[in-house]
């Protein structure tokens, strides 16, 4: 028996109350759905600032009714620390996924990224404390390599920042170690790479590369990539974060000699070969995607070239094993999307209908 399904094993035998913080988003709605698929109780803070009140009703409709009234939400903000107090009161473990994402986001506005992702992962660390929660599992970011060159990365080496949001993860990171020791805040660090899968917004200036070309793929419209294509990451479907979070909740104090930890995949795909394989996935629903291209734009600042993960250090200390890989993943992510278009095309034909059938009368 592998030790994910030991932590899995164990969570269906015993409830716990968890705080998913950025519950609405892409990663947390994903945390609550497993969450409570294994029984546990649930409470979930988001400001809607990057999550959606959609992720949250796609999950109630997965776990049914029952599954989904063991869990409260709390719409509030991380950057406020009676929120966080109130989240934090009586929790067992908090899941931290509450953040202003986007190296990009963070280049145009460094301030707003620093608030939330440093002054808010405080509040949270100081209010677990208070509570005296077991665990605090919290969100970094691979983008604290910088610019360390070899590959793969390992965690104990890092390079020059390139941008606010690696700089904000990295300081999280510092703080985690520093309140371990001078308040007692049990917390694991997970260093995300190119996390991918269902719910991930398509949308805006910040959206990831794979839902946005997806996208973009079944509407037809144009896709760009920034630089010659040849930029490579370590693709990492949703399934394997939600391991990584419920191994690292649950793992032995003793055990965890270290506590910041890749989660990733270990292996790498450029950004051509990763377009050619979601326009061959959207060409079977779509055929017309199979003569898409893409238009090469300017390299964006603070973008890393290529980054691929070490992640020895989690599969000895933790127990992690990639359950899905990148093109199971890839699969599984555009068939979602190809759904979704569909649903919002049958949607918008009654729609249609409807109105058709009122000015008729």
């Amino acid at each position: 028996m592998t030790r994910y399904q030991e932590v899995r094993d164990t969570l269906a035998s015993g409830r716990r109350r968890w705080l998913v913080t950025g519950v609405a988003g892409f990663i947390g709605s994903h945390l609550l759905e497993n969450l409570l698929g294994l029984g546990q109780e649930v409470v979930g803070l988001d400001n809607f600032a990057t999550g959606h009140q959609r992720n949250l009703d796609d999950v109630a409709r997965r776990v049914g009714k029952a599954a989904y009234s063991r869990f409260h939400f709390i719409e509030g903000d991380i950057r406020d620390r009676e929120a966080c107090a109130c989240a934090i009161d009586g929790i067992d473990i908090v899941l931290h996924q509450a953040a202003l994402g986007s190296v990009p986001r963070s280049m145009a506005d460094p301030r707003a990224s620093h608030q939330t992702n440093v002054d808010g992962f405080v509040n949270v660390l100081l209010a677990a404390a208070a509570a005296s929660a077991e665990r605090v599992v919290y969100a970094s970011s691979s983008s604290v390599y910088g610019d360390e060159p070899s590959e793969p990365k390992q965690e104990a080496r890092r390079g020059r920042l390139l941008s606010p949001y690696a700089a904000t993860k990295l300081i999280d990171e510092i703080y985690a170690d520093t309140l371990l020791r001078t308040h007692g805040v049990d917390s694991v660090g997970l260093r995300y790479f190119n996390v991918f899968g269902p719910r991930q917004d398509p949308n805006g200036a910040y959206a990831a590369v794979i839902p946005r070309w997806t996208g973009q793929l079944l509407s037809a419209e144009p896709c760009a990539v920034y630089g010659d294509g040849s930029a490579s990451r370590d693709f990492c479907f949703v399934d394997n974060v939600v391991q990584a979070n419920l191994l690292a909740a649950l793992a032995p104090s003793e055990s965890l000699t270290e506590r910041v930890f890749n989660v990733a995949c270990g292996s790498s795909t450029s950004l051509a070969k990763l377009f050619g394989t979601l326009r061959d996935l959207v060409a079977v629903a779509l055929p017309a995607a199979e003569r898409a291209s893409l238009e090469q734009q300017a390299e964006r600042p603070g973008d890393i070239k290529h980054s691929l993960a070490s992640i020895e250090r989690a599969q000895g200390l933790l127990g992690y094993q990639p359950l899905v890989d990148v093109a199971s993943g890839l699969e599984r992510t555009v068939a979602w999307y190809a759904d979704q278009a569909l649903q919002s095309a049958r949607l918008l034909v009654a729609s249609a209908v409807a109105e058709t059938a009122r000015e008729a009368s």
